[in-house]
C-alpha cells in the first residue's frame, strides 16, 4: 500500500514560524466553499476599488482637490485591503504612489512617516519574537501558564488570562511593546494546543495551524486587551495625553493621575467583560477543554530540561528590552509626568530606539564564541514578516495626510453643520463617532490629535462645555479595532498571520460598536461622580 495520497503531517512549529499578513489561495488549507468564497471576495475587491475611486473623483463635491483626491484613493485602498484582492502592505503601497502621482504631497513628505518611531518598535519586536520561537523560550513561558493551577484546563481560562494580563501591562507600558512581548508566548500556546489538537485526532493530518478560532480568539484578546488596558491611565496610550493637553488647553482644566484612574477604571473593567464576551463568542475555541493538559505539560517541560544559552540570551535581551520599556511608566509614577524628570528619561528610552536596540543585543551575545555563533542569525531577521511593517508605514503615511490636507476637519465640520448639533448629548455621540472612524484607517495617536482639535470649537460654538466630547473623544480614538491599520497592536498580530482580515473586521465592528456605546453613557456618568468638567 503506498502513502502517496495520504496527507502531509502539519508541522506546526514551522507554520507558526513562517507565518505571514497574506497568504494566497494557494498556501492555504480551505474547504471548497471558503475557496469560493475567497475567490468571490478578491476578484470584486479588485474591480470594485478602481471604479470607487475614479467614481468619487468625479463627483462635483465641492472639495479642496487635494482632500477629494485623497479620499478616493483611500476609499480604494479601504477595499483593497477589506477584500485583500493584493497582497494587503502592497495595496497600502499602490495607494501611497498613486497619492504622490496625483500630486496631494511631495514623495519626500509622504515618505517621511516611515521614519516613525512606531515602524522601529515593529522591527525590533519581530526580531525579539523570532528569537524567542526559534529557541523555544516562548514555548516555555507558554507551558508556564498552561501548568497554573485550573488555567490551563480550558481554551476561554487561557483567553481571558491573556486578556487580564496584557489589560494591567498595557496600563503602564505602551500598547504595541505590551502586545509585542506578550506575542511570542500567546504564539507558543497556540502551538501547543494545536499539537494537542494534532495528537488526538482532533484536525486534519494536514491541517492549517493559523486557521484555529482559537488563535485568532487568544490574538484578538492581545491586541483589544491592550487598548482597553491603555485607557486606564493617562501614560497608558498617546491618545490620553494629547486628548488630556488639548482638554485642559480649552478649559482650565487638569485631570490629575488619580482622578484620570477613578474615571476610567469602572469604564475600563466594563468594557473587558465586553471584549471577552465578544471575542469568545464570535471566535468560539474548537475545544472548551484542554483535557489531560497537565499529564502534556509535565512531559513536555521535562523533555525541554534546563536553559539552553540562547534561551538565556534570549531572555536577557528580552529582559533588558522590556526594563527600558517600563522603566518611563514607573518614573511617571513616582515623580509624575508633568516632571522633568520624566520628560528626560521618556525622551532618551523612546520606545522604537529600545526595541531595535534590544533587537541588536541577539547579535552581540554569543552561543558559541570559538565559531563566532551569536543567538540570531541575519537570516532569522530577514524572515520576519516585513510585510506588517510596510502595512502600517502606509497607515501612518494615509493618517498624517487626512490631518495635513485638512480632509480630517472638513469632514468634522461638514458633518456637523448638516446635523447641526446644538447639545452636549448630540455632540458627545459625534464625537464618539468620528473619533472611531477616523482611528479605523490611521493609528489612534493621529485620531486624538486630528478629532480633539475638530470636536472642541463644535462644542464651543454650540455653547457647550467641551470637557466631556473632548474626553469621549479621547477615549473613542483608541477604538480603532476593525483594522490592522487602525493600531500598532492590531497590526502586530494580524502579522502573525493567525487572524484573518475577515474576522478582524467582524469582531471589530462588534466591539467598536459596545464600546461607542459604553464610553457614551459611562463616561459622562463616572465625570459627574469624580466632580470633573463643572
Amino acid at each position: 500500500m503506498t502513502t502517496e495520497h495520504q496527507p502531509r503531517r502539519t508541522d506546526v512549529d514551522k507554520a507558526l514560524l513562517g507565518s505571514a499578513t497574506y497568504r494566497s489561495l494557494g498556501e492555504q488549507t480551505l474547504s471548497p466553499a471558503e475557496e469560493r468564497f475567497e475567490k468571490g471576495r478578491r476578484t470584486i475587491g479588485l474591480f470594485l476599488a478602481p471604479v470607487v475611486t475614479i467614481a468619487f473623483l468625479a463627483l462635483p463635491l465641492g472639495m479642496e482637490p487635494q482632500q477629494q483626491t485623497l479620499a478616493g484613493v483611500l476609499l480604494g485602498v479601504i477595499i483593497l485591503w477589506i477584500s485583500e484582492a493584493l497582497p494587503i502592505p502592497i495595496g497600502g503601497l499602490l495607494g501611497v504612489a498613486i497619492i504622490v502621482f496625483l500630486g496631494v504631497a511631495p514623495a519626500d513628505d509622504v515618505l517621511g512617516a516611515f521614519g516613525s518611531s512606531t515602524i522601529f518598535t515593529f522591527i525590533g519586536a519581530f526580531i525579539l519574537a523570532q528569537a524567542m520561537l526559534k529557541h523555544g523560550l516562548a514555548r516555555r513561558f507558554a507551558f508556564r501558564i498552561l501548568a497554573l493551577p485550573r488555567l490551563g484546563q480550558s481554551t476561554t481560562g487561557v483567553i481571558i488570562a491573556f486578556g487580564v494580563i496584557t489589560c494591567l501591562l498595557s496600563a503602564f507600558v505602551s500598547n504595541t511593546a505590551t502586545v509585542a512581548m506578550m506575542l511570542p508566548t500567546a504564539l507558543g500556546i497556540l502551538g501547543v494546543i494545536a499539537k494537542l489538537m494534532q495528537s488526538r485526532g482532533i484536525v486534519e493530518e494536514d491541517f492549517d495551524p493559523l486557521r484555529l478560532r482559537v488563535g485568532a480568539a487568544i490574538m484578538l484578546m492581545l491586541a483589544y486587551g491592550a487598548s482597553v488596558g491603555g485607557l486606564l491611565t493617562p501614560v497608558g496610550s498617546p491618545p490620553n495625553l494629547i486628548g488630556r493637553g488639548l482638554i485642559e488647553e480649552a478649559t482650565g482644566e487638569r485631570i490629575s493621575f488619580a482622578q484620570w484612574m477613578a474615571m476610567a477604571a469602572p469604564i475600563c473593567l466594563l468594557m473587558f467583560i465586553a471584549l471577552a464576551f465578544i471575542v469568545i463568542r464570535l471566535n468560539r475555541p474548537e475545544l472548551k477543554r484542554i483535557d489531560g493538559i497537565a499529564d502534556y505539560v509535565a512531559e513536555q517541560r521535562e523533555e525541554m530540561g534546563n536553559l539552553s544559552r540562547a534561551e538565556k540570551n534570549t531572555l536577557i535581551a528580552f529582559g533588558v528590552t522590556v526594563t527600558l520599556w517600563i522603566l518611563p511608566g514607573i518614573v511617571a509614577l513616582i515623580a509624575g509626568n508633568d516632571s522633568d524628570v520624566y520628560t528626560w528619561v521618556s525622551d532618551r528610552l523612546d520606545e522604537g530606539m529600545v526595541a531595535v536596540f534590544g533587537a541588536a543585543l541577539l547579535y552581540l551575545l554569543p552561543t558559541d564564541w570559538e565559531q563566532r555563533e551569536f543567538t540570531l542569525r541575519w537570516k532569522d531577521a530577514a524572515d520576519i514578516d516585513w510585510g506588517t511593517i510596510v502595512l502600517f508605514g502606509t497607515g501612518i503615511i494615509f493618517g498624517s495626510l487626512l490631518a495635513a490636507t485638512g480632509l480630517a476637519e472638513t469632514i468634522g465640520t461638514s458633518v456637523d453643520s448638516a446635523l447641526g448639533l446644538t447639545s452636549v448629548v448630540p455632540i458627545t455621540i459625534f464625537a464618539v463617532i468620528l473619533a472611531i472612524v477616523v482611528s479605523e484607517t490611521t493609528s489612534n495617536t493621529a485620531s486624538a490629535a486630528v478629532v480633539v482639535p475638530i470636536i472642541i470649537p463644535v462644542a464651543v460654538a454650540a455653547g457647550v462645555n467641551p470637557f466631556v466630547p473632548a474626553l469621549a473623544a479621547t477615549f473613542a480614538a483608541s477604538f480603532g479595532f476593525m483594522l490592522p491599520v487602525s493600531t500598532p497592536q492590531n497590526a502586530i498580530v494580524y502579522g502573525s498571520g493567525a487572524v484573518r482580515i475577515t474576522t478582524m473586521i467582524r469582531t471589530g465592528f462588534t466591539f467598536d460598536v459596545l464600546g461607542a456605546i459604553l464610553i457614551i453613557v459611562a463616561l459622562p456618568v463616572m465625570i459627574g461622580l469624580i466632580g470633573l468638567g463643572s
